[in-house]
């Protein structure tokens, strides 16, 4: 059976690789019927916050991206770790070490001044015939992993094909720090195996993790999952991806207006590719999954496709469901919103001219209070020339049916009364109504306000 994870270190936000990460994830179990799990790999007592946690929760609910297990913490497992450390030193593939940091640090330096790799060299390390050096007294030995010192590791990854690692180029990891507690590749090898894992979807600056966890796991006589390394996701400027580049938080997403599904159907295509369909669901998305046609290049991001992607889901989107996103917004803001008008009405009227939620919360803003529309915008439209068709439209507006097309012919009448073109009248209105020169159609907008308001913000035009 498939079994897949998501395993973010819990040290900051959701961000968009690590979604795009778990969406991938998440796709090749449904695809293939498995199981998603998700792990928090907290490890690093120093970075790992509980609000980072939350957020990473957040982040995985807002999206839609459910786990069928967990999740699972790695702090939760330590006894589990430790037992399996200690078979490891019982079977001869881990050993402890008593070389202090600062003999490893100066080891490290002098290795560098020669122009070698910097790396532990061995001298802990049981061989045969090898005398080892007495333990220092009082000094807690760390735990490494005996890395075989022959022959290579290979893999053949999903994404990136054959990939090979000579054993030469690996030091003995380690695999628990002095004070016992277990290092991060260890634990993953466990988590990995312990879980089922089936395919480990991560990452490309995993890769040069994956040899050393490879060996652990052949040490301890387990099946080695197969690998898929995503490659990583350049911003708008072909850098890589930072906080410079702007809403890189999933969460940020939210803030800045986006629907999850626009974010979920752009995160899809970046870096795989079903044809040219750019617009599909998650359950399409899912049915044609495929590790073979996620590219090995880099994916850039285009913040103006991820717009345009936005706009077309807004579009199509039920309005009670965007009022009732729409609706916190707005008191966010402390705008009080009221039966009249309708938020939803609204919403409807404007969902296709704009491309986020908070560009909506804008729109419907103005109707919930008191404006004042800019002087040149009063000076530019209220001309001579318009303000008697604007008092004669006023003065027939409490006589008709309050609905868009009697007030459509309402502005018919007054224009052609005064020998205007429609905009001459429209216009006024619009800026008097809204403070706006851009609005939907002029008369569906009068009728979404309640009579007495259009009256009263009318009268702004003496």
């Amino acid at each position: 059976m498939i079994r897949t994870r998501f395993a973010p270190s819990p040290t900051g936000f959701l961000h968009i690789g690590g979604a795009r990460t778990a969406l991938f994830s998440w796709a090749y179990a449904r695809r293939h019927g498995g199981s998603f799990i998700l792990r928090i790999e907290d490890t690093d007592l120093a970075r790992s916050t509980p609000e980072a946690v939350q957020a990473i929760l957040d982040g995985m609910s807002w999206l839609g991206l459910a786990h069928d297990e967990g999740p699972f913490y790695q702090t939760q497992r330590m006894g589990r770790y430790r037992t399996v450390i200690e078979e490891m030193l019982a079977a001869g593939t881990a050993y402890h070490c008593y070389m202090a940091p600062e003999e490893l640090d100066r080891l490290r330096e002098e290795q560098r001044a020669q122009g070698l790799k910097a790396r532990y060299d061995g001298s802990w390390r049981p061989e045969a015939g090898k005398v080892l050096p007495t333990p220092p007294a009082g000094v807690s030995p760390a735990v490494r992993f005996r890395n075989p010192r022959d022959g290579v590791v290979a893999w053949d990854d999903l994404v990136k094909g054959r990939i090979e690692i000579a054993n030469a180029e690996l030091d003995d990891l380690v695999i628990a720090r002095a004070d016992g507690t277990p290092t991060y590749n260890f634990c993953v090898v466990v988590d990995d195996f312990d879980m089922g894992i089936t395919q480990v979807i991560r990452g490309d600056d995993h890769v040069n993790n994956t040899p050393r966890q490879i060996n652990i796991l052949k040490a301890l006589g387990v099946q080695v999952p197969q690998y898929a390394h995503l490659s990583m996701i350049l911003g708008d400027d072909g850098q890589k991806l930072s906080k410079r580049h702007g809403a890189v938080s999933v969460m940020q997403y939210d803030d800045e207006g986006y629907l999850p599904e626009a974010v979920l159907n752009y995160l899809a295509r970046l870096g795989w590719s079903h044809g040219d369909e750019e617009i599909f669901s998650m359950a399409q998305f899912c049915e044609w999954f495929d590790l073979d046609h996620i590219t090995p290049s880099a994916a850039q991001f285009n913040t103006e496709k991820l717009n345009w992607l936005n706009a077309h889901y807004l579009k199509r989107a039920e309005p009670a469901r965007l009022a009732a996103l729409v609706l916190p917004r707005l008191q966010a803001r402390g705008v009080m919103v009221s039966a009249r008008p309708s938020l939803q009405a609204i919403i409807a009227l404007y969902q296709e001219r704009v491309s986020n939620l908070n560009e909506l919360a804008d729109a419907a803003e103005v109707f919930y209070i008191d404006i004042t529309p800019k002087a040149e915008l009063l000076a530019k439209h209220l001309t001579p020339e318009a303000l008697p068709a604007l008092a004669d439209f006023t003065a027939g507006l409490p006589d008709i049916a309050w609905e868009p097309a009697a007030i459509g012919a309402l502005i018919k009448h007054s224009v052609a009364a005064h020998g205007l073109k429609m905009p001459k009248l429209a216009m006024p209105l619009r800026v008097l109504l809204t403070g706006q020169e851009q609005t939907p159609s002029v008369d569906a907008l009068l009728a979404l306000f309640p009579r007495e308001e259009v009256l009263k913000r009318l009268a702004v035009a003496g």
